[in-house]
C-alpha cells in the first residue's frame, strides 16, 4: 500500500482524464505520465489530444461527454483495453458573469451539461471498472465556486455546488468499497482558456482577472491531483481547496496594482 503509481496488481495505474486538451486537464496528463502512469486523455478537440499524445505518450480519446452514446463507447473501450484504476473528472467551465436578473438561460444549461451531467455520465460509466480494479479513485475537480457564492456567479457557483454534492454523496453511498472519492477545488488558476471562454473571447477582460498578483498555474493543480492519487490506498483526501496565497476568498484578493 505504498504511495506510488502502480495498481494493486503492481502494474502502472491507468487513469482517465477528461477535459484533457488544455489547461488543468493537459497539465494533469503531463504530470501523471511523468509519474509513470498510463493515461487516457479525453476531450472534444482531436488535434490537441493528438499533439499531447505525441508529447507525452498518453492515449488520445476524442469524446463529447454530453453524449450518452460516446460515453458508453468510451467505457466499452476502456474495459476492452485493460480496464481503469482512476478517473480525473476535469471537463467543465464557466460562461459569463451575468446577474440573475439578466441570466443567459442557455449558458446556464450548457454549464450544467458540462460540469454536472458530464461528470455524472463519466462516473456512472466507469464505476464498474474502478470496482473491478480493486483500488479505484474518482477525482472530481470542482472550484472554490463550489463552496461560496459571488455576485454575477450564480450560474457557475450553482453548477459547481451541484458537482460538489455529486462527489460528497457518492462518497457516502459507496463507503466501504475500495474506491476513494477525492474533490479538488482550485481558486484562481491562470490557464490559456478558462477566463477567455468565460468572457466570450474578450482577451482584455480575461487578463484583468489575473493582474496584480500571482495566480495558480495549471501545473500546481496537476501536482495536487498527482499527490492525491499516489497516497496509500487507505488514505483519502476528501477535499483539497487550493488558492493562491493572495486570494482569501472568491472575492477578496490582495493586488499590488
Amino acid at each position: 500500500m505504498a504511495a506510488d503509481a502502480t495498481s494493486s496488481e503492481g502494474s502502472a495505474r491507468r487513469v482517465l482524464v477528461t477535459g484533457a486538451s488544455s489547461g488543468i486537464g493537459a497539465a494533469t496528463v503531463r504530470h501523471l505520465r511523468s509519474l509513470g502512469m498510463e493515461v487516457v486523455a479525453a476531450a472534444r478537440r482531436k488535434e490537441r489530444l493528438e499533439d499531447l499524445a505525441a508529447e507525452t505518450g498518453c492515449e488520445a480519446y476524442p469524446i463529447d461527454i454530453t453524449s450518452d452514446t460516446e460515453v458508453a463507447a468510451l467505457a466499452s473501450h476502456l474495459e476492452a483495453t485493460g480496464g481503469l484504476d482512476a478517473v480525473v473528472n476535469n471537463a467543465g467551465g464557466a460562461l459569463g458573469l451575468d446577474p440573475v436578473a439578466s441570466a443567459d438561460v442557455d449558458g446556464w444549461r450548457r454549464m450544467y451539461e458540462l460540469n454536472v451531467l458530464g461528470t455524472l455520465r463519466i462516473v456512472k460509466a466507469v464505476l464498474p471498472l474502478l470496482r473491478a480494479s480493486g483500488a479505484g479513485d474518482v477525482v472530481i475537480v470542482t472550484s472554490t465556486a463550489a463552496h461560496a457564492p459571488y455576485e454575477g456567479g450564480a450560474g457557475y457557483t450553482g453548477v459547481k455546488h451541484a458537482e460538489r454534492m455529486l462527489a460528497t454523496t457518492l462518497r457516502w453511498e459507496i463507503v466501504g468499497e475500495p474506491i476513494r472519492v477525492i474533490e479538488i477545488s482550485p481558486g484562481n488558476v491562470a490557464t490559456e482558456e478558462f477566463s477567455l471562454v468565460r468572457f466570450d473571447g474578450d482577451e482584455e477582460r480575461a487578463k484583468k482577472v489575473y493582474e496584480g498578483y500571482q495566480p495558480l498555474l495549471a501545473s500546481d493543480i496537476a501536482d495536487v491531483i498527482g499527490y492525491a492519487l499516489t497516497r496509500p490506498e487507505y488514505v483519502n483526501l476528501d477535499l483539497v481547496i487550493v488558492r493562491p496565497r493572495a486570494q482569501a476568498s472568491n472575492t477578496k484578493i490582495a493586488k499590488n496594482v
